[in-house]
C-alpha cells in the first residue's frame, strides 16, 4: 500500500497482518522493548524487519537500527533517510538515499473515525476545519478526521531529522488537494486511472482502493522549513485509503542535493 505513495528512489517493504511479529531482532534493539507489552514488541521487530528488507535494497547490509534519544526515532545509517509506521493490521518502512530525497515521513492507520475530541486537539487553523467539514459533505465514505491525523504524523516525521526537536500538530496548516489526476480529493482510484494491485497484500489478491488525493503542509514556525537552502517552502504528500486501512507519505525529492541537518 504505501509503495503507491513514494517517488522514484524510495524503497519500502510492508507486513499485513502479524508477519514478521515475530522477526529476529539485534541484542541492542531487544534492549530497547524489553520491559514492553507484547504488541509493543511485535509492532518494534516487524518494523524493523521491513526497515531491514528496505534497507537490503539500496545494498545496506543488515544491522541494527537504534532509536533517538529525544524523540524514539530510528537512526538510519549515514547518508540514508527513512521512516517506519505501524498499526493493528499494518507495518512499513520506507527509506531512500538522502541523495536522491531529502526527507521521508510515512504513517499508517485503521481506516475509522477518530476518538471524541481528538480532531479538536490537532486543529490548527480554522480553514482546516472548513475544509474537513467540505470533505465530509464530498466523500462521506473517507474518515478524513482519522487521515488528517495521520497526514500531520508525516510532517512530524519528516521535520524533525533536521530540526530535532517536537513539533505540535497545532504548529503545521494541512489542507487535502486534488487527486494525481486533478479530481477532487477521495475520488475512488478506479475512476482516477488507479487501483492498482497491492503485491504486499496478503495471498497476492488486489484490494479495493476508496480513496487516494495529495495534500500540502505549512509548518506555522518562522525559519526555512528544512534547512536554510535546502527543500521546499511547503510540504507535499499523498494518501491512499484501501480496504479498511489508510496511508500517508511526505518524500522531499533532493533536487539540489543536501542531506538532514546534523
Amino acid at each position: 500500500m504505501i509503495e503507491h505513495l513514494l517517488p522514484a528512489g524510495a524503497f519500502s517493504r510492508a507486513a499485513y497482518g502479524t508477519e514478521l511479529d515475530q522477526a529476529p531482532l539485534h541484542p541492542e534493539e531487544t534492549a530497547a522493548v524489553d520491559r514492553a507489552v507484547p504488541k509493543r514488541r511485535h509492532e518494534y521487530a516487524a518494523g524493523r524487519a521491513c526497515a531491514r528488507a528496505a534497507l537490503a535494497r539500496l545494498g545496506i547490509p543488515p544491522g541494527p537500527l537504534l532509536r533517538d534519544a529525544h524523540r524514539g526515532a530510528p537512526l538510519w545509517p549515514a547518508g540514508v533517510v527513512g521512516s517506519i509506521t505501524h498499526c493493528d493490521g499494518y507495518r512499513a518502512a520506507a527509506v531512500a538515499r538522502s541523495t536522491d530525497i531529502l526527507t521521508l515521513g510515512i504513517d499508517a492507520e485503521p481506516h475509522d473515525r477518530l476518538p471524541d475530541g481528538v480532531l479538536d486537539a490537532i486543529l490548527a487553523t480554522d480553514a482546516e476545519r472548513a475544509a474537513l467539514a467540505e470533505l465530509a459533505l464530498h466523500a462521506p465514505d473517507i474518515h478524513w478526521d482519522r487521515l488528517f491525523f495521520s497526514a500531520k504524523e508525516t510532517v512530524y516525521k519528516a521535520w524533525y531529522p533536521y530540526h530535532h526537536r517536537f513539533l505540535s500538530f497545532q504548529e503545521a496548516e494541512l489542507l487535502f488537494t486534488a487527486g494525481p489526476d486533478g479530481t477532487e480529493p477521495g475520488t475512488p482510484a478506479g475512476a482516477a486511472g488507479g487501483g492498482a494491485a497491492d503485491a504486499g497484500a496478503p495471498g497476492g489478491q488486489a484490494r479495493a482502493v476508496t480513496g487516494l488525493g495529495g495534500y500540502t503542509a505549512r509548518v506555522l514556525l518562522p525559519g526555512p522549513l528544512l534547512a536554510d537552502g535546502v527543500g521546499p517552502e511547503v510540504f507535499t504528500g499523498r494518501w491512499i485509503v484501501r480496504d479498511g486501512l489508510l496511508a500517508t507519505a511526505i518524500a522531499v525529492p533532493a533536487k539540489d542535493g543536501g542531506a538532514p541537518a546534523t
